[in-house]
């Protein structure tokens, strides 16, 4: 899976199952069309963790000033009734404005392991190099189709009416994306050549957050 654009916001919250069914209706059919009538903004897609309300979605952006455009902040900064409603049940809300650092692969597949890391200090060019080989030998393996390195790069901005309505957001820093039509393909490499123990020995700090998520619904401007 390409990353469309050289700029992304990757995001990760948890919805109760009270709230998921009206959730998922709110998001695929207001939100996501929302999002992506918004100049700039050439894919969204939301995953699910099979058998809870975690979920992860990305928005794939033509670059980096999309995310301070006049459009993109109108809409952050005047949330829908039904957005207003939604957004105090996204619980334990990431959402990371991010630069993209390499990307590699062919469409859209099934299956999304996300890896939150960080450098350790004075770590970043051995870890960011050792990122970009895993992640292009990855794609050798069968049930793999895409992988990508992003790294966060907040803009200076104010607070827009959507955070304060969550109550903040927290980010994340690096962010590992493999997409495959092989869940056992993404955990297998989880479990090798980019496990824990690999990434500390090639620069990272031991606090890492790895997922794997199911595809719920993707959607682009031709869509809407």
């Amino acid at each position: 899976m390409p990353i469309l654009g050289n700029a992304a916001v990757v995001m990760w919250w948890t919805v109760a199952d009270e709230y998921r069914t009206e959730f998922h209706e709110w998001h695929s059919k207001e939100h996501l069309p929302e999002r992506l009538g918004i100049p700039g903004f050439h894919r969204g897609s939301r995953w699910q963790r099979e058998g809870n309300g975690d979920f992860f979605v990305m928005y794939e952006l033509e670059s980096y000033d999309t995310l301070t455009s006049d459009a993109y902040l109108a809409r952050l900064n005047n949330p829908t009734s039904w957005s207003t409603k939604m957004m105090p049940r996204h619980s334990g809300m990431i959402r990371s404005q991010s630069r993209i650092v390499a990307s590699s692969g062919c469409g859209i597949a099934t299956y999304m392991a996300t890896i939150r890391l960080s450098p350790m200090p004075g770590q970043d060019n051995a870890l960011e190099t050792f990122l970009k080989t895993s992640l292009i030998a990855s794609l050798e393996q069968v049930g793999i189709v895409g992988a990508h390195l992003v790294r966060t790069d907040t803009p200076q901005s104010s607070e827009t009416a959507e955070q304060r309505i969550r109550g903040g957001d927290a980010v994340a820093d690096w962010v590992v994306l493999l997409s495959g039509h092989s869940r056992a393909a993404l955990e297998d490499v989880r479990a090798t050549s980019l496990s824990p123990a690999v990434l500390i020995s090639n620069g990272a700090q031991s606090e890492q957050r790895s997922d794997i998520f199911r595809l719920v619904h993707a959607v682009t401007p031709q869509d809407v």
